[in-house]
């Protein structure tokens, strides 16, 4: 007696429903390029009313592929739920995905030591195909590991030799903050970063020291942990300081929330007495008084285009790729937004 076939609809059944081959539905399924988006919209409407899904064993099985990309964030969970920064990275990451039926494996670390083992799993039990790297370090272990793990990777920062990535034009931002608060009359402007080990903060610090003599400014640097509470302090030690400056530029929304309390606990008035930019531009910006200026990027678009810098990318262990730089036209790359924090530099 024949072999009952099986109801569950196949790539074949969406091919035949759209009027398309079977390798078009497989690039539209799967996020890829190569077909138009009205055909990717057709072949998506067919496997919905099919009630098409991925068969993800013989996924698996077909390229030895897991289905999944994996992010790994050496954070507490403190800092994750304070900092809007990563739920909107996660949220990028996750909508690009969506549409290819890719997941996203979530993994919260310790701290540094774990983060390394955590990769180690990830890639012995084959259980993601890329991952996607952040807060890369200027010395940084994961680096070499991924490399010997052969577990490719996309970092948010860079360039890395053998190794996508994705950087948003530091210098061109700091030249955006530091000339607005130059035409504002400001000459002296303090800088509260996060962690001294971050590439970000190495970069910015360069950056900032060059645009400062170039405008014949001084500056100063207080670093942080990234908390709240470290923030506080910082700003609070460069505020009470025997030559204070008139503006402060902090290298998180979260830290500039920081900023502005610990200017209030000493009696001054933003931005009257002293000036306050803000870098990323999330909402914690404007729900606060005065609403801050800031650097605003769209971390959702960063984290889409990492994900499909995954999806499309064709990563292998390796190979070099070159690093995609988030240019001026980029939605992503950052803008100076000025609100009500900034303003022209006390008398």
């Amino acid at each position: 007696m024949p072999a009952k076939r099986s109801s569950r609809p196949t790539i074949a059944d969406v091919a035949a429903r759209a009027g398309v081959s079977k390798m078009a539905v497989s690039f539209a399924l799967n996020g890829r390029p190569g077909v138009s988006e009205e055909t990717r919209s057709r072949v998506q409407r067919a496997a919905a009313d099919l009630g098409w899904r991925p068969n993800s064993a013989a996924r698996s099985l077909s390229g030895n592929r897991a289905g999944a990309i994996g992010l790994v964030l050496a954070r507490s969970t403190q800092q994750l739920a304070m900092d809007t920064f990563y739920m909107q990275l996660i949220t990028g990451i996750e909508q690009q995905l969506a549409a290819s039926s890719t997941a996203l494996l979530l993994q919260v670390a310790s701290n540094g030591d774990h983060e390394l083992s955590i990769y180690r799993t990830l890639a012995a039990e084959r259980r993601v195909d890329a991952v996607v790297v952040t807060d890369l370090l200027a010395d940084d272990p994961r680096l070499p590991l991924l490399r010997q793990l052969g577990l490719p990777a996309v970092l948010l920062g860079g360039p890395e030799p053998g190794f996508a990535s994705l950087r948003s034009d530091d210098e061109g931002s700091v030249e955006q903050v530091v000339t607005h608060l130059h035409a504002l009359g400001h000459r002296r402007i303090g800088r509260v970063t996060g962690p001294m080990n971050l590439r970000y903060t190495v970069n910015r610090g360069e950056a900032f020291t060059v645009m400062l003599e170039r405008n014949g400014m001084t500056g100063m640097v207080e670093s942080t942990d990234g908390t709240l509470a470290s923030g506080r302090v910082a700003a609070e030690h460069a505020l009470r300081s025997a030559d204070p400056p008139t503006a402060l530029v902090f290298d998180t929304d979260l830290l500039a929330v920081a900023g502005l309390d610990a200017a209030r606990e000493l009696g001054l008035r933003v931005p009257d007495n002293v000036s306050l930019v803000a870098w990323d531009g999330s909402i914690l910006c404007d729900i606060v008084r005065p609403r801050l200026t800031s650097l605003r990027r769209d971390v959702v678009a960063l984290g889409q285009a990492a994900a499909r810098a995954v999806l499309e990318g064709g990563l292998a262990p390796g190979v070099t790729a070159e690093p995609l730089i988030l240019d001026e036209q980029d939605s992503s790359s950052p803008r100076l937004e000025q609100r009500e924090s900034s303003g022209f530099a006390p008398r």
